[in-house]
């Protein structure tokens, strides 16, 4: 025992200086956010069959408490709620209950969170579910306090009343839990109809992002707002399909606004969560890998379109960001640091939301010198009182959170510098602000490996390849690949996994994982023309097939159905955080069907929007991927076939001149006479008479394998 009880103090680093207390079994278990409960006096289960017979068996009802590691209320509901002995001895006389991590069973979390929404018109983590021993939710909550507040129960009152009920009028729980399930039965798959999707339906997604879009701050939401990365995906191709200045206007805004605000970390790099305030200032200071990788994607595109080096700083210092504090030595990428750290090395018990990243002034002028100092809070709009005037949660008024007040050339007019040397002395303030940062202690690192949140992670870090010609970014992307393979693969039946933590893998791949990876390496393939990605990519993607495509009515349900312990096999279009596997997934065949000549993936793609289309024209601002796909399908891809030698000068300079420019609806190849080369032949023998003339390096302009005279 004291030897698992070292080893998760040893995970989750928030143990080390508390007296040894007894482990419960979430000590077993290697999430880092079941980790952090290992020691609740709490009587907790890990999700499975062993938990549900106990329910059966002792006929109670199950708590069922979701959350995540770097999830900031979780922590205050376990320090307040789950820590408290009284409540704890409460808990485990009167129900069973069971701790999920939604970051790696997103399919059990998906189902208690369309429960929760149902139920309360909310969503939020912690999540917090009273249900059966067979799994029907009967009531919902986010955050449940231990005491009632302003009318509000608390959660020994919910415990007592629900053990009251249970115990006298189970009929009615039964009745209230069957009702629910059969609301999330409805909701497990889009409604069928027999609507065609028409190319109107993207102006009609257009139009209703202009009505919810902030003209003042950007965005498209009051507060708390948060980066819809895919809002930005399909604005950028609406743009590009129509030359539509708002819909550029709208995304760049977005982007500038964001950039300036607090949510971006302009001394360390990266992006937290999302803001509390309609202005981007005041954030909430997760950092999550998925954030990265989409918000690098919208910054490079950004680049692309207006040249502009503003976002291509923005892009290099978020994959700086990841490079540093989110890579494991052996390639693959840590999920996210948390919200709150210690306030002090000396008190590591005492923690704070935002501790890390906030400043007093007081603090600068020790840091730097006097002309830093200057530079630094005039373009930093560091104030002596803080700079946090408002705050919905009153936890920064008086502190000082850095954002972009005044730029370096107003710096310089204002007391006569030059813009350059202003720039200089801000840069090196900035690496000093920064060093002095990092004696900080730093957030807690959830250090798992996801799947899909890794594929995200290597179309970023292969696309700013692309773009950026920086080596560090294809290495990264090509060892983050390898690394999956070799760790997230069943060694016994050969299918992915969803998570790898400390040496373990575990848990079953869904179809977010594959399609999020299948991008990633078809990215990878076209910033490096090695053929291993592709051919990679056309295996997973008839995998994906096998495991998630619904052949009667088209669309991918988002897990394999093998695991009987989930009540509902859902089939989601929605984009969140993430974009929605099946809008991914879509355009991973579409894009492939055009790569190897694959007719089927092509009817398969229009078969899985045809099954989404009653959504797809009744609210299309809830599926923006999806819009980018309908894009997609109503498009003849440009293919771009390079024959030659790869490394050659002019070769590199035509690759460069293309990936210089947002060309969203091209496929590139190389035709190399060798292995590559050979493979595409065999799906395509067009590929064949794709050669070099002369000697001389060419490029082939086709669409529909049909190509005008090579250039």
């Amino acid at each position: 025992m004291r030897m698992l009880k070292n080893d998760v103090e040893k995970d989750t680093r928030i143990y080390s200086s508390i007296p040894a207390r007894k482990v419960n079994r979430l000590g077993l278990e290697k999430s880092p956010y079941l980790l952090q409960h290992a020691y609740n006096p709490v009587d907790w289960y890990p999700w499975g069959e062993e938990a549900f017979e106990k329910a059966r068996k002792e006929d109670k009802p199950i708590f069922l408490s979701i959350g995540y590691s770097t999830c900031y209320w979780c922590h205050v509901m376990e320090r307040e709620v789950f820590e408290n002995q009284a409540i704890a001895d409460m808990m485990n006389l009167l129900v069973v209950s069971i701790k999920v991590d939604r970051e790696e069973r997103p399919d059990i979390d998906q189902i208690y969170m369309t429960a929760l929404q149902a139920m309360t018109g909310n969503g939020g983590w912690p999540m917090s579910i009273f249900m059966t021993a067979e799994r029907k939710p009967f009531f919902a909550a986010t955050f449940i306090p231990p005491t009632g507040q302003y009318d509000n129960p608390g959660f020994q009152e919910i415990l007592q009343n629900i053990h009251h009920v249970w115990t006298n009028n189970r009929s009615k729980i039964l009745v209230s839990s069957e009702q629910i399930r059969q609301i999330l039965r409805a909701s497990a798959a889009p409604p069928m109809s027999k609507t065609t999707v028409t190319d109107r339906v993207l102006e009609r997604g257009f139009y209703e992002f202009a009505k919810r879009y902030d003209s003042t701050y950007g965005g498209f939401s009051a507060a708390p707002k948060f980066p819809r990365p895919t809002v930005l995906n399909f604005l950028f191709r609406y743009y590009h399909r129509t030359g539509s200045m708002k819909a550029l206007e709208m995304a760049l805004t977005t982007l500038q606004k964001m950039a300036d605000g607090g949510i971006y970390d302009r001394i360390g790099g990266g992006f937290h969560r999302y803001s509390t305030d309609d202005r981007w200032h005041v954030p909430h200071f997760e950092k999550m890998l998925y954030d990265q990788a989409q918000l690098a994607i919208s910054y490079l595109e950004a680049f692309q379109i207006t040249h502009d080096q503003k976002y291509a700083l923005v892009t290099r210092k978020i994959l700086g960001y990841v490079q540093r504090f989110l890579r494991h030595p052996e390639g693959g990428f840590y999920s996210a640091e948390d919200a709150e750290s210690a306030v002090s090395p000396f008190y590591p018990e005492q923690k704070k939301e935002g501790a890390f990243y906030i400043w007093k002034e007081s603090e600068i002028d020790h840091a730097l010198t006097d002309e830093e100092a200057k530079i630094i809070k005039f373009i930093f709009g560091v104030e002596e009182e803080g700079n946090v005037q408002s705050d919905p949660r009153q936890e920064f008024i008086g502190e000082n959170i850095l954002f972009a007040a005044h730029s370096a050339d107003k710096y310089a007019r204002r007391f006569d510098g030059t813009r350059e040397n202003v720039a200089a002395i801000l840069d090196l303030a900035t690496a000093r602000l920064f060093d002095e940062r990092q004696l900080r202690p730093r957030p807690h690192l959830d250090d798992k490996i996801l799947l899909s949140w890794n594929g995200l992670m290597i179309s970023a870090f292969a696309r700013a390849y692309q773009v950026f010609k920086d080596e560090s970014y294809l290495e990264d992307a090509e060892q983050a690949s390898r690394f999956l393979f070799a760790k997230l693969i069943d060694p016994v039946t050969g299918r992915l996994l969803r998570r790898y933590r400390d040496g373990e893998a575990k848990h079953e791949a869904h179809l977010a994982d594959y399609a999020f990876f299948i991008q990633g390496l078809l990215d990878l393939y076209e910033a490096s023309f090695q053929i291993e990605w592709l051919q990679k990519a056309v295996r997973l993607t008839e995998d994906q097939i096998g495991s998630f495509y619904d052949h009667d009515h088209g669309g991918f349900f988002d897990t394999p159905g093998t695991d009987p312990t989930i009540l509902i096999r859902m089939k989601e279009a929605y984009d969140n955080a993430e974009p929605s596997g099946n809008a991914i997934a879509i355009l991973n065949l579409l894009r492939l069907s055009q790569i190897i000549g694959n007719v089927q993936y092509h009817e398969m793609a229009l078969h899985s929007i045809a099954c989404f289309s009653e959504l797809i024209e009744k609210i299309p601002q809830t599926l923006p991927q999806l819009l980018v796909a309908v894009d997609v399908s109503f498009t003849k891809p440009v293919q771009i076939v390079f024959a030659g030698n790869r490394k050659h000068p002019l070769i590199r300079e035509m690759v460069d001149e293309i990936h210089s420019r947002f060309l969203p609806n091209k496929i590139l190849f190389f035709a190399d006479g060798a292995e590559g080369q050979a493979y595409l032949n065999g799906f395509v023998p067009f590929f064949g008479n794709l050669t070099t003339v002369g000697g001389k390096q060419m490029v082939y302009i086709c669409k529909n394998y049909t190509c005008e005279l090579p250039t």
